[in-house]
C-alpha cells in the first residue's frame, strides 16, 4: 500500500556539493530539510526518519525497497576535486588507507580503483587511527580536501579522474532516493527546479556556502559549474550499475539489486 505524503522529510550533505541540489528546500512549507555527513543518510531511509535522502550510491545496495529519483545527484564526469587520494610514496608502495568515513561511496571507490587500476589491495583504517608512516596513505572527502588540504603529500589521486581513466565513464558519489511506498507527488518536478535554481544562482552560493568555509572563490564556482555534474540519465545509470558490479566483484556489497526509478515501470 502506497502512504501519500503532503510535507516531505529530505535530508542531504552539507557539503558545498549539495548546495545547487537543495537551493530553495529551506524556503519550502512543504518540506523540512535535515543535513547530515553522507554516511548518515541511510539510517534515516531506512529507519522512516525522512522520506527522500541524497544517498551514496553504494548505500542504494544496501536498502531493499530503494528507489532512485533522478532528479539529480552528484556526480562527476572526470576529476571531482573534493574526492582525493594523499600519499607521500606512489600509490603501489601504499600498505594502507587512512579512511574519512563520512562517505561510503568513497571508501568503496577507493577499493576498487585501487585494486583494478593499480593492482594493490591495502589495509583501510579510520583516520583516528592514522599511523602518519610514510607507507599510509589518507583519502579525504568534502570540503576539507579544499579549505584544510593536507601538505607534503606529493603524490595525488583524484578519484573522479581515476575512475574515467578505469571506465571511460561519469561517476555519481549520491543520488536522490526513497523508499518503495512512499508517494511523491510532484516532489520530483520540485527537485529539478530546485536544481535548476541552484545552478542559475552558483554566484549566491559561493558567496554564501563557500567563502565563510574558507574556498577561494573562483575555484569554487569552477567546482560547481564544471567539476560537478548534477543531472542523472542515461550514462550516469550506466555508472552506478557498473559500480555497483565492481563493488560485488570485489565484496564490498553481498548482492546486486537491479537500479529501480521512481516513476518507471
Amino acid at each position: 500500500m502506497k502512504s501519500t505524503v503532503s510535507f516531505f522529510r529530505i535530508a542531504a550533505v552539507s557539503f558545498l556539493n549539495a548546495r545547487p541540489l537543495i537551493c530553495g528546500l529551506d524556503e519550502d512549507p512543504g518540506v523540512s530539510l535535515q543535513l547530515d555527513v553522507p554516511s548518515g543518510l541511510l539510517d534515516r531511509l531506512r529507519d522512516g526518519s525522512c522520506d527522500v535522502a541524497l544517498l551514496p550510491t553504494i548505500d542504494y545496495q544496501k536498502l531493499s525497497d530503494a528507489r532512485l529519483i533522478a532528479s539529480g545527484g552528484i556526480g562527476c564526469d572526470g576529476p571531482t576535486l573534493t574526492v582525493r587520494l594523499f600519499a607521500k610514496r606512489p600509490i603501489e608502495k601504499v600498505h594502507s588507507v587512512a579512511c574519512d568515513t563520512d562517505s561510503h561511496t568513497s571508501i568503496a571507490l577507493t577499493r576498487i580503483i585501487l585494486a583494478e587500476l593499480h593492482g594493490t589491495k591495502p589495509e583501510f583504517v579510520d583516520r583516528g587511527r592514522a599511523s602518519g608512516k610514510d607507507d599510509q596513505a589518507t583519502l579525504l572527502i568534502g570540503d576539507k580536501v579544499v579549505c584544510e588540504e593536507p601538505l607534503g603529500y606529493p603524490h595525488q589521486y583524484d578519484l573522479g579522474a581515476e575512475w574515467k581513466k578505469l571506465t571511460g565513464l561519469p561517476f555519481v558519489f549520491a543520488v536522490w532516493t526513497t523508499r518503495q511506498g512512499v508517494e511523491l507527488g510532484d516532489l520530483p518536478k520540485r527537485l529539478e527546479q530546485a536544481k535548476y535554481d541552484g545552478l542559475h544562482r552558483v554566484g549566491q552560493l559561493v558567496e554564501k556556502y563557500a567563502l565563510p568555509r574558507g574556498w577561494p572563490g573562483e575555484l569554487a564556482r569552477q567546482y560547481l559549474t564544471s567539476n560537478l555534474k548534477f543531472d542523472i540519465g542515461e550514462s550516469q545509470l550506466q555508472a552506478i550499475r557498473q559500480f555497483h558490479e565492481k563493488a560485488a566483484k570485489h565484496g564490498l556489497i553481498d548482492t546486486i539489486q537491479p537500479l529501480r526509478i521512481y516513476g518507471r515501470s
